[in-house]
């Protein structure tokens, strides 16, 4: 039986953004980014109310549907813990349906929330493998999930034979050197929709091209940020994506052409380029404003913090 919370206990989190796949790292590779949504809950003697602010504000569901709810519910029932009512305030700052993991954030955000309820009654918090299996079971796969609860760069991965699905990950020492650039655009695209567009099977070739590259970029984000270019280099995703997303894929061709490593972030329509400590070229930038990109340099996200009226705690990658 869950022990139920008292009323007027209040707790919070705060969550990165995330760039998942990388190029060749499909499904497993992530990034988080210092792009940070904060999620504030409040225990009450009944009912539901929630408020959204800035990123999909009169846009996602006020109800138990709405994403940071159904996760607070399923790290409650985790922990053993359950609740009569709930006040949810979400403070976003993610764009949503741009490739920058604003869904795996606002799961991950609403599990850490438990941990600042947890520590309220001495119970005990999710741990970090916990949180990775939690929000990856929401995702489907653990590439944003993982980048969003470790911070940093992550290689994440589906336990082999496991049935239900189990998820891990690992976290990445991202090179001192290396600068990130995200560039947003105004549209946006659907995940599902653009995953539709993936072909069932691919090529020996690419396949095998695909597992050298994501093995070289793992040295190259840790180690030889000189290789960004080559590691990033993708055949099973990105171009079959690109008809759904025509300005994304002309700017990620024009990057490339100019020697910027750079990969869609997700699903798009985001991009992200990639340096090993160099600007980027002035007719880079002009293009993208001038086509509906706002490119703003960015550093490698923090792990998920969570808060209980007293000092934050941090997970640990």
């Amino acid at each position: 039986m869950n022990r139920t919370l008292p009323a007027g206990l209040r707790a919070s989190a705060v969550v990165a953004a995330s760039s998942a796949n990388l190029g060749p790292g499909f499904d497993s590779l992530g990034l988080a980014l210092s792009l940070y949504d904060e999620i504030i809950v409040e225990t009450t003697d009944s009912g539901l109310t929630i408020e959204v602010e800035g990123q999909g504000s009169g846009q996602v569901p006020l109800t138990a549907d709405h994403l940071v709810v159904r996760a607070i519910r399923r790290g409650l029932d985790s922990a053993g813990l359950s609740v009569d009512g709930l006040n949810v305030v979400c403070r976003n700052v993610i764009p949503h349906s741009r490739g920058l993991g604003s869904s795996a954030a606002a799961v991950v955000g609403g599990l850490a929330v438990v941990n600042g309820f947890a520590t309220q009654v001495d119970s005990p918090e999710l741990t970090v493998a916990q949180l990775v299996q939690l929000s990856s079971e929401f995702e489907g796969h653990p590439d944003n999930a993982a980048a969003a609860v470790l911070g940093g760069a992550v290689v994440s991965w589906t336990v082999a034979g496991s049935d239900p699905a189990r998820y891990d990950a690992a976290h990445l020492q991202l090179h001192p050197d290396i600068r990130l650039f995200p560039a947003v655009p105004e549209t946006r695209s659907s995940t599902a929709a653009t995953r539709g567009l993936l072909p069932e099977q691919v090529s020996h070739a690419d396949a095998r091209f695909n597992l050298a590259r994501t093995a070289m970029l793992v040295v190259a984000l840790t180690q030889r940020p000189d290789l960004l270019l080559e590691a990033t280099d993708d055949r099973l995703h990105q171009a079959q994506r690109a008809p759904a997303m025509p300005a994304s894929a002309e700017y990620l061709t024009l990057l490339r052409r100019s020697g910027v490593a750079a990969v869609l972030s997700g699903a798009g329509p985001a991009v992200i380029a990639l340096t090993d400590g160099s600007d980027l070229p002035p007719e880079i930038l002009e293009y993208g404003a001038a086509n509906g990109f706002t490119v703003t340099e960015m550093s490698a996200g923090d792990a998920v913090r969570w808060n209980a009226e007293t000092p934050a705690q941090t997970v640990s990658g």
